[in-house]
């Protein structure tokens, strides 16, 4: 049966909630959306040796519910994202936010207290990511996009300032001629790119499997 949108955004921005505090958004989403990655792949690719991103050991999320409770959680979290990273050429990329940082996370109980809540929510069944489609869409692409979308709506930002809309992006895949694409040499090139969302939608609406560069 396919997973409900509706459950994980719930989910989701519940784990907002649950980290936030006083942080803007433009800080916590570092940590949410590594924490949405670490948990897909995990779920996606745990147990398969050919998949696209290696999930090692002690390097799952699995790992980071075994933390739940522990005083050193904020340590242990660092190093699971590490060998993620390390394992995946990932480096500097998902390991970037410092679950250990007492000034954004508290000190003592209430770093642990926060991201012991942190982890179970993401552990919840109706976070699942076992099956990438829910209804025909890609769950993955989709909790991003509404999750980037609260983000900048809580930061009193817009849209464009964390990433670009997909209906814009739609619309400048269209106006370069990205359906006329014959050739999976053919590539698009973003300057620019912050967090790819335009080079992943104009790559979505061409008919090959052109080559993206940000």
């Amino acid at each position: 049966m396919a997973v409900k949108k509706s459950q994980i955004y719930s989910s989701l921005w519940a784990s907002c909630n649950a980290l936030r505090g006083g942080m803007d958004a433009s800080i916590y989403k570092d940590y949410i959306l590594v924490l949405l990655f670490v948990k897909y792949v995990s779920d996606k690719y745990g147990n398969d040796p050919y998949a696209p991103v290696v999930v090692p050991e002690g390097g799952s999320f699995a790992d980071m519910v075994k933390l739940v409770g522990n005083k050193n959680i904020g340590e242990g979290i660092n190093t699971i994202i590490a060998t993620l990273a390390e394992e995946n050429g990932l480096r500097g990329i998902i390991d970037n936010a410092d679950f250990d940082d007492s000034d954004k996370l508290g000190k003592g109980d209430e770093k642990v207290k926060r991201l012991s809540n942190l982890i179970n929510i993401f552990k919840r069944p109706d976070l699942s990511f076992k099956a990438n489609q829910a209804g025909g869409d890609d769950i993955l692409g989709d909790a991003y996009e509404y999750l980037m979308r609260h983000f900048a709506t809580e930061s009193g930002k817009s849209k464009g300032q964390f990433y670009t809309p997909a209906e814009v992006s739609r619309i400048m895949a269209r106006v370069i001629g990205v359906k006329e694409a014959k050739s999976a040499s053919q590539t698009i090139y973003d300057p620019t790119c912050g967090s790819g969302s335009l080079l992943l939608r104009a790559h979505h609406e061409a008919p090959v499997d052109l080559t993206i560069y940000g």
